[in-house]
C-alpha cells in the first residue's frame, strides 16, 4: 500500500539511515543518523538528524518527528517543512541524551518544538 504522495508505508531502517535531509528552502541540513523506535507502541519516535559538524566533531543531533519527513525523489532525500532558523534554534542533543529516559524527553521536546501532533495520544 502507498501513501497519498505515492510512497510506500513500509521501509527498512537500513535504507533510511544515511539518507540526506533538506530544509524547507531546499538546502541540505545533514543526514539521518538513526531512527528511535517506541517499543511499547510499535511506533517510530523520531529520526535522529545529524548536522553542523565535520567528521563527527561538533555535530549536533536533532530529534525530528518522523511524520515531518517527506521523501523527495528528485533530491534523493527527505525534506522537512522547517526553515534554517527553526532548525538552528531547535533542541539538540548528544547521542546518549537522545536515548536517555527511554527517549521520551527528546521526543516530547521535539514534538512540542515543531508543533507536531503526538502519535502516542
Amino acid at each position: 500500500m502507498t501513501t497519498q504522495t505515492g510512497h510506500t508505508e513500509a521501509i527498512a531502517a537500513s535504507r533510511v539511515i544515511g539518507t540526506s535531509v533538506y530544509n524547507a528552502e531546499g538546502k541540505s541540513i545533514g543526514s539521518i543518523q538513526d531512527v528511535m523506535l517506541d517499543k511499547t507502541s510499535n511506533g517510530i519516535m523520531f529520526a535522529v538528524i545529524g548536522f553542523g559538524g565535520f567528521l563527527g566533531i561538533g555535530e549536533k543531533y536533532h530529534a525530528i518527528p518522523w511524520a515531518s519527513l517527506d521523501y523527495d525523489e528528485d533530491k534523493g532525500g527527505y525534506v522537512v517543512p522547517f526553515s534554517k532558523d527553526q532548525l538552528k534554534a531547535a533542541p539538540s542533543y548528544s547521542i546518549n541524551e537522545l536515548a536517555g529516559a527511554d527517549g521520551e524527553a527528546a521526543r516530547d521536546a521535539s514534538y512540542d518544538y515543531y508543533k507536531v501532533t503526538p502519535y502516542w495520544h
